[in-house]
């Protein structure tokens, strides 16, 4: 169970920053995506990073 908590959380987190790099605007890539220089997805990235480590303190524990 601690491995997949771990990976799950290694996974969500940089899925979150890759949203928040999205949603600023600073990793536009791919250029049509409908995520670039949209705020909100900055939002939701931050989350799904902050569920990401809250799942990486968790396999820890």
């Amino acid at each position: 169970m601690r491995r997949f908590l771990l990976t799950a959380g290694l996974l969500a987190t940089a899925l979150g920053l890759i949203w928040i790099g999205q949603g600023t605007g600073t990793f536009p890539w791919p250029r049509s995506s409908f995520m670039v220089n949209q705020l909100q997805w900055a939002g939701y990235g931050a989350a799904m990073a902050g569920f990401g480590l809250v799942l990486i303190w968790e396999s820890s524990q």
